[in-house]
């Protein structure tokens, strides 16, 4: 096993709360402020976590339920931060009944993490994803940009190396 999963503590800076209460200032009396806000929140630290949405709802007036509601509803916002590596296993169909699921699988037992953490060491990060648009190479995964293709169990150890 890579690296076990522990809880994460929220790490955020002056710099980065400052940045934020910049962009909240500058948007939060526009119309349909809150989708941009949350957006520009997350390009600033990374991720969405429960400090940074009290944030956004102390400054804005928005009930911290709606917020969390909106970040818990589009798959854009994360919860928890990404690793350096983001891999994302495709679970759809084609891929699912070529044996994807199993990929998925070895992963988490692999990284010792569930879909949705972060390794500890902040490497890697597991996510699983309905389509990646590559059914023809199916099973598929992808780390951050690379697509890897017609992949069995057998590949991850080797994958899995390159990122070392």
């Amino acid at each position: 096993m890579l690296s076990k999963k522990t809880t994460v503590q929220f790490t955020g800076t002056e710099e980065q709360e400052k940045e934020l209460l910049g962009v909240i200032n500058e948007l939060k009396d526009e119309k349909g402020a809150l989708m941009p806000i949350l957006q520009r929140a997350q390009d600033i630290y990374g991720y969405l976590p429960i400090e940074v949405q009290k944030i956004i709802s102390n400054e804005t007036g928005i009930p911290l339920e709606k917020i969390y509601g909106v970040t818990t509803f589009y798959s854009q916002f994360n919860l928890s931060p990404k690793g350096r590596y983001r891999i994302s296993v495709c679970l759809g169909t084609a891929c699912y009944v070529k044996g994807s699921g199993d990929i998925y699988n070895k992963l988490m037992e692999k990284l010792g993490i569930v879909g949705g953490e972060c390794t500890s060491d902040g490497k890697f990060s597991l996510d699983a994803c309905r389509c990646v648009g590559a059914c023809g190479l199916a099973p598929v995964m992808m780390i951050n940009d690379e697509v890897y293709g017609r992949l069995t169990v057998d590949d991850i150890d080797d994958i899995l190396a390159k990122y070392e």
